[in-house]
């Protein structure tokens, strides 16, 4: 069997990173050969993302590999969701693509749930309500007649906009439009009436396609300048946290999964999405997976506590390495206070320590005094808040959950893996922690035949990267 080279790209708010997975004989493993750093850029009150910086990099990857003697059998490019950039009826890029963080978006759910009421959106998408949606961001382009909307022909999400630009070619690719709140996930296609409603056209969406298929042939020029030659790109999983549950090492359906790192999303895989009066009023979202499946899940605030802790700490002389983290953890544990990591007050606070310190004040508890009863308080505060959230996901499964897979860099956090192992009564699997680009390239092993099904994929992946297994103690 020949030595296959999937190229992932793997791309974040903050950066970016090019992964080489190396599939041959049954086996699988993966290697970083460029890594660039990515941010959102503010011009005139808006705030972008600058996509060429971005596709220059992902030009100097493939360089890079064409250098090193890598012979590249396809490529998969996975982002954040919701944004997109807009395209002319000549083919042209119409401006930079709007980031999340615009504030044009402040206040437009509301607005369109009065032509529209909250209820019904909901019902018809499955998706959590957030104003940075693609949908309220059209909306409000819309209202503030943003001139690359008004002469687009058709809008890309931000994967799908960089798969563009390496070959021409425009798609719509299912995981990434389901975070859209356009996308219905029961027909598995746009919701028109809510783009109408949004004064937009449906057709500026491009017809959908699912993970696995491929979009074209990096463009004449491209393989020519890059050296790598004329190189399939697939249409992975491409909103990332969709690559990264597609990587769960998982036996068997009866699972649930906490992608964990600055943020958590917590859920479970299933064949069709839950629309319930329940899961709106707990907030949780449906959104697109592998082969169908839909990501049922609901976003925890994750270790951005503890992150923001850390730059306040630091500014004062105080800068701790993760493993002394973890062992101050441990010798704080009398400390017993806790917080609700998802209280509004938490999302940008001038100080993380004194909101901390405040939250526990008013709800009559003692307040840590120390770096260390921060830091406990942080993680006994989060494996609370996952089995609360555990909880109401058993609530509205249809199947028994009896393991928690914990993928991304949170799963490298033993102690925090074995306190929430603790607080929900059973196994936490830790592991792998580069999920997300495993997943691009095994998709991509998937659409070249090499894998029959997810199953199959998450055997490799629990082969090259045996999980840690953590069991309920106390």
């Amino acid at each position: 069997m020949k030595k296959y080279n999937f190229l992932a790209f793997d791309i974040g708010a903050t950066s970016g990173r090019a992964v080489i997975g190396v599939f041959e004989v049954g086996k699988f493993n993966i290697k970083e050969i460029h890594r660039f750093p990515n941010a959102i850029m503010e011009l005139h009150g808006k705030f972008y993302w600058n996509i060429y910086k971005i596709y220059e990099s992902l030009k100097e990857a493939l360089s890079i590999c064409a250098k090193e003697g890598i012979v590249i059998d396809s490529i998969g490019i996975d982002t954040w969701g919701v944004d997109f950039g807009y395209i002319g009826k000549d083919g042209s890029l119409l401006g930079l693509p709007r980031a999340y963080r615009d504030p044009y978006t402040f206040g437009a759910p509301e607005a369109f749930f009065e032509k529209v009421p909250a209820e019904e959106v909901y019902g018809l998408t499955g998706t959590q309500f957030m104003n940075f949606n693609s949908l309220f961001q059209l909306y409000s382009a819309k209202k503030e007649n943003f001139a690359p909307l008004e002469a687009a022909e058709n809008i890309l999400f931000i994967p799908d906009l960089l798969a563009y630009l390496l070959t021409g070619n425009k798609v719509c690719e299912y995981t990434e439009a389901s975070t859209s709140q356009f996308l219905n996930p029961k027909t598995k296609q746009i919701e028109a009436s809510l783009l109408e409603a949004a004064g937009v056209s449906s057709s500026l969406v491009r017809p959908l396609v699912m993970p696995g298929t491929k979009i074209g042939e990096l463009t004449d020029a491209l393989a020519a300048e890059t050296g790598v030659g004329k190189v399939p790109v697939i249409a992975v999983a491409s909103h990332d946290t969709a690559s990264a549950v597609a990587a769960v090492p998982a036996e068997n359906a009866r699972f649930a999964y906490l992608s964990s790192g600055t943020w958590s999303l917590m859920g479970i895989e299933t064949e069709e999405p839950i629309i319930t009066e329940e899961s709106y009023k707990n907030n949780f979202t449906n959104e697109g997976g592998i082969e169908g499946t839909t990501r049922f899940l609901k976003n925890i605030t994750g270790m951005w506590l503890l992150e923001e802790c850390r730059k306040e700490w630091e500014k004062l002389g105080r800068v701790y390495s993760y493993p002394e983290i973890v062992s101050m953890a441990k010798a704080a544990d009398g400390f017993s206070a806790l917080v609700n990591p998802d209280d509004p007050r938490f999302a940008a606070p001038a100080s993380m320590t004194k909101a901390i310190a405040a939250y526990c004040h008013e709800h009559g508890a003692v307040a840590p005094a120390t770096d260390a009863e921060f830091i406990r308080c942080i993680f006994r505060s989060l494996a609370v808040r996952y089995k609360n959230v555990l909880e109401l996901l058993k609530g509205m499964a249809s199947f028994e959950i009896d393991k928690l897979h914990v993928i991304g860099g949170g799963s490298k956090n033993d102690l925090l893996n074995q306190m929430t192992a603790d607080e929900i009564g059973i196994p936490v699997v830790a592991g792998p922690s580069e999920a997300t680009a495993i997943g691009n390239c095994l998709v991509q092993a998937k659409a070249a035949g090499l894998l029959e099904d997810r199953w199959a994929m998450r055997r490799i992946i629990a082969e090259a990267f045996p999980p840690q297994v953590f069991y309920p103690q106390k």
